[in-house]
């Protein structure tokens, strides 16, 4: 076939309501009902076989950890070498394969997601993650069906990204995927992100070996499953489950290594950095090395603010998801001036949500993901409230004989160094410090300067010298900066996401930037009538 493809024109994915009588409500109850009702043996997936090693770990739901949702097989060093190995053997024939069959696969698998999938991977993502039905919906559903599309799309305009050419020549350039394997190292906290690493690099013709966190395997399985029926060929994508240490010992070691594309915790990412630097020798090529870590994420109000989108943002930035984004606001910096009034309302208005298990879609608050993050998270609460600088006037009450449940909690500190104000806790805790209400400009140096992540961020101010002046004077505090709104939410298309310092190397998922990442450019002159003779005109006498 010849021509220059166009591929559909993406446009993010509605997002449904889950109103009661309607008929998604009606698909996803049923969907989380068959999912509680049975439990599955996961195996590996490796060259398009399913690998049972028969040393299994359980999977229960983070808010009802007595239920078994199913066993999952783990993987030991055999397994992951098996993975590189199937890779690099499906390598010749998926790089060699025309981009616009790589195209319709993930445009199949975004249609299949949206339509026959949508329910039962947002109801493996609720019961596996604790996640409820709208923090679903934004996450399995539209954001991994908006990666998929815009990601064909924005593959398109690389690929159309051509040199200019003088006479006589024709200059082109080739966009190669990288010459090796990428690993995927994915988190738990969203579902659309583990699908998005593996299948990004995957898209621009590259093979991969892919590890999601243990706590998310149930819908990884679900992703496997659907990118399997889309018609990713046998060894693109191979889904292992060893442990960390396991895998870097294999995978940082083999000389095909090209790169990795990750999103966890900036101490991980790091260890990673250092040994590929000291693997640097190993290596056909330089590794790719993309990754979004950390963060710290901030609103700072200035004393114009709407008080009222300041209580918002801070109840949803903070809250939603247990506040287990990379993205959710954990410190926040309110003027005097608004101070008892943010107070009042922030304490009135968490004494309504509604806390418990993903089922009921009553529950704005669910579990936290695992006892190690709920153990870690007790650790903070109960260090607040033995120190003499903090106060906290919501939540600091915790239980999990049932889940993993942290009560939604705000500490207000009067020292703004405070460890709560500068370490990233990734749950449902946020600390506020109150500030004289004239010393904005101070304010925003002292919030630059406390973290040494720079993720996401937000200011509320009506006035627009104000916001003028934070934006500039946080350029570098936040690769997502947000201007009277919270600080989470990013959409494909609308806010490519990722930020830089110990959040990571802002490479952006959700924009093309991040697939230039996993190619390799070859440039082609050629010329139509080349030169005979070696002399330049210059050389002739007069």
């Amino acid at each position: 076939m010849n021509g220059f493809f166009k591929v559909p024109v993406p446009v993010n994915e509605p997002v449904l309501n889950y109103a009661p009588g309607s008929a998604e409500r009606k698909a996803l109850k049923e969907a989380i009902e068959e999912a509680r009702s049975k439990v599955l043996d996961i195996p590996m997936y490796i060259g398009g076989a399913e690998i049972k090693s028969g040393n299994t770990m359980d999977l229960r739901p983070p808010h009802d950890h007595q239920h078994l949702l199913g066993k999952f097989h783990v993987s030991d060093a055999s397994h992951v070498t098996q993975a590189i190995d199937a890779a690099l053997a499906a390598k010749p024939k998926w790089e060699a394969l025309s981009w616009e069959q790589r195209a319709a696969i993930f445009l199949k698998a975004a249609e299949l997601i949206a339509g026959p999938y949508r329910a039962k991977l947002n109801a493996a993502t609720m019961v596996g993650q604790s996640k409820n039905a709208y923090q679903a919906e934004i996450d399995s559903a539209c954001e991994i069906i908006d990666f998929l599309r815009f990601n064909v799309y924005f593959m398109s305009q690389i690929y159309a990204e051509q040199p200019q050419s003088a006479k006589g020549i024709w200059n082109r350039i080739e966009y190669r995927p990288l010459e090796g394997f990428v690993y995927a190292l994915t988190p738990f906290n969203f579902t659309a992100i583990a699908g998005n690493l593996p299948a990004s690099a995957a898209m621009m013709g590259n093979v991969v070996v892919w590890k999601p966190s243990n706590t998310q395997v149930y819908s990884a399985n679900v992703l496997m499953e659907i990118f399997i029926e889309a018609g990713v060929p046998a060894g693109v994508i191979n889904l292992i489950y060893p442990s960390g240490p396991v895998a870097a010992e294999v995978i940082f070691s083999h000389p095909d290594f090209a790169g990795i594309h990750f999103t966890g915790s900036t101490a991980v990412f790091q260890s990673i950095w250092k040994t590929i630097g000291n693997n640097i020798h190993r290596y056909k090529t330089y590794p790719r090395i993309v990754g979004e870590t950390g963060g710290k994420d901030f609103i700072i109000a200035h004393k114009s603010a709407d008080v009222n989108a300041v209580v918002t943002a801070l109840l949803r930035g903070s809250f939603e998801y247990q506040g287990q984004k990379c993205s959710a606001a954990s410190r926040a910096y309110i003027p005097s001036n608004m101070w008892e009034e943010v107070k009042g309302k922030l304490v009135s208005e968490m004494k309504t949500f509604s806390i418990g298990p993903v089922e009921d879609f009553r529950n704005f608050v669910n579990a936290v993901i695992d006892e190690k993050s709920f153990d870690k998270l007790v650790n903070y609460i109960e260090g607040a409230k033995k120190d003499a600088s903090c106060e906290i006037i919501a939540g600091g009450t915790y239980d999990k004989s049932k889940g993993w449940f942290i009560d939604p909690t705000i500490i207000v500190t009067s020292n703004p160094k405070y460890t709560t104000m500068c370490e990233e806790l990734f749950g449902p805790v946020l600390t506020l410090y109150v500030y004289p209400e004239n010393d904005f400009e101070a304010t925003l140096d002292l919030l630059d300067s406390t973290s040494e992540y720079a993720l996401t961020g937000a200011v509320l101010s009506q006035d627009r010298y104000a916001i003028e002046l934070a934006t500039w004077k946080l350029r570098n505090s936040a690769g997502n900066f947000y201007i009277n709104d919270k600080p989470t939410g990013a959409v494909v298309g609308q806010q490519p996401f990722g930020g830089a310092r110990a959040s990571g190397t802002n490479d952006k998922a959700g924009a093309m930037i991040n697939l230039m990442r996993w190619v390799s450019l070859r440039t082609i002159k050629e010329t139509f009538v080349p030169p005979h003779r070696y002399e330049y005109d210059f050389m002739k006498e007069a």
